[in-house]
């Protein structure tokens, strides 16, 4: 999701503080401080994506994961001690974290994995606020005065080292990361929250048909991004009285957040941007058509999200691969590929690829033509095939003279199409599972 604001002026005011002092007293307080990164999401809207892989595990931008943006956020921020919760079908997300996220371990700092371990409770996680409680004993052990509670399935660039300067200096319970939304399109989709002038939150509804306007701009809303820092000695105990409550359904938003405002000293942080954009970037890619438009921005010459900035660079695990290789100059059958990005290991074989994204290991055999589309890794497309506004899963091998994306019916009869137009083609259910 994509908004055009200005900076909040009370974000704005802290900043000018902040840099104002010397900013390795700001990184020792990150040292003081968990995350917790929820990454169980089952996906069910970027379905038949989420089929074999839990959402944060979905490709992004050709060699990362979704996952990979908010684990780059910890890292580039200075927290280093991360317990990172996972779920459903979490068999590739385990994978690329073990590969990609476990060496950097050591001197205390961790990026762990921890899937339901039942020592509370006989069920799977019920909601944000359970899957934190399940983990208590392990949160709880971690000696650190702030817990930072995080989603891994959005795209943004934010420094929570700014986040928990406003929370200590505030002298906050709790602190909110906010961003501001046009009031009409948050109704029913964003948890709201009113503030007064000092940002204290006052009030809190979760996906109101009417939400309540921001004090400096009437036309927007605060509505909240999911990522919460709370003070350690405050978390236990209100985790623990929430699953001893019936009608909890032990949810941050829906249920900790209302009970917790007039009894704590609850804040809001406006959301600075990373990204350096004139708009602000922060995007929920929870749809198919959301997440195709999100990656195909990438390609594009200025792309909103920038994966080039070496001043907040993402990490990930990479394929050991060769370069990626073109070939063929024949007039006829020319191997190129035009504002697209193409991963190692990748050859256009006398095809013709534009405005898309080849992950690892792809083949794009002669006289194909490749068209707004995402081929995740190890893809080949026979001879003679054309591809259009696609995205083709990993390990799927097209026939020569395939067609696809160019006639919606024909298309729904094999293939799964979104309601925007994208054909999502994955690889037959019996294969056997195969690495990413």
């Amino acid at each position: 999701m994509l908004y055009n604001v200005s900076l909040p002026h009370v974000a704005g005011r802290w900043l000018a503080r902040a840099l104002e002092k010397n900013w390795s007293h700001f990184m020792d307080r990150m040292r003081d401080a968990i995350g917790v990164l929820m990454a169980g999401g089952q996906g069910e809207r970027l379905w038949p994506l989420t089929r074999d892989r839990a959402k944060p595990a979905v490709p992004f931008g050709g060699i990362y994961r979704i996952i990979d943006v908010t684990l780059s956020n910890c890292l580039n921020s200075g927290l280093r001690r991360v317990f990172v919760l996972t779920q459903y079908k979490a068999l590739s997300l385990n994978r690329h974290l073990r590969r990609g996220w476990s060496p950097l371990a050591g001197h205390g700092e961790f990026f762990e994995i921890l899937t339901p371990q039942m020592r509370v409770s006989r069920d799977w996680y019920q909601g944000t606020a359970d899957a934190v409680y399940q983990n208590i004993y392990s949160v709880g052990s971690e000696r650190s005065s702030y817990v930072i509670i995080l989603s891994g399935d959005h795209i943004y660039k934010m420094d929570y080292t700014k986040m928990l300067g406003q929370h200590v200096d505030a002298g906050a319970d709790v602190t909110v990361a906010t961003i501001e939304v046009d009031a009409v399109s948050a109704a029913g989709q964003f948890g709201v929250l009113e503030t007064d002038e000092n940002q204290r939150v006052i009030g809190f509804e979760e996906k109101p048909a009417v939400p309540k306007p921001c004090q400096q701009h009437p036309e927007k809303c605060n509505a909240s991004m999911g990522i919460y820092i709370f003070n350690s000695q405050l978390l236990i105990p209100i985790l623990v009285a929430d699953s001893e409550n019936a009608q909890s359904s032990h949810d941050f938003g829906k249920d900790i957040l209302p009970r917790i405002i007039e009894k704590y000293r609850v804040f809001a942080y406006n959301f600075i941007d990373e990204n350096k954009k004139e708009a602000l970037y922060w995007r929920d890619v929870g749809t198919l058509d959301a997440y195709y438009e999100a990656n195909l921005d990438l390609v594009s010459v200025s792309p909103v999200f920038n994966l080039y900035d070496k001043s907040w660079p993402l990490w990930t695990w990479q394929h050991q691969y060769p370069p990626a290789k073109f070939v063929f100059a024949d007039k006829d059958r020319m191997g190129q590929a035009v504002d697209s990005i193409v991963a190692g290991g990748s050859i256009v074989s006398g095809g013709r690829v534009q405005n898309s994204i080849l992950g690892y290991d792809v083949r794009v055999n002669s006289f194909c033509e490749v068209t707004n589309s995402m081929l995740y890794n190890h893809v080949s497309v026979g001879r003679h095939s054309k591809i259009r506004n696609a995205i083709i899963d990993r390990h799927v091998q097209l026939p020569e003279h395939s067609v696809i994306g160019y006639d919606a019916e024909e298309d729904r009869k094999r293939y799964f199409v979104s309601p925007g137009g994208v054909t999502v083609v994955v690889r037959d259910e019996s294969m056997l599972e195969e690495p990413e």
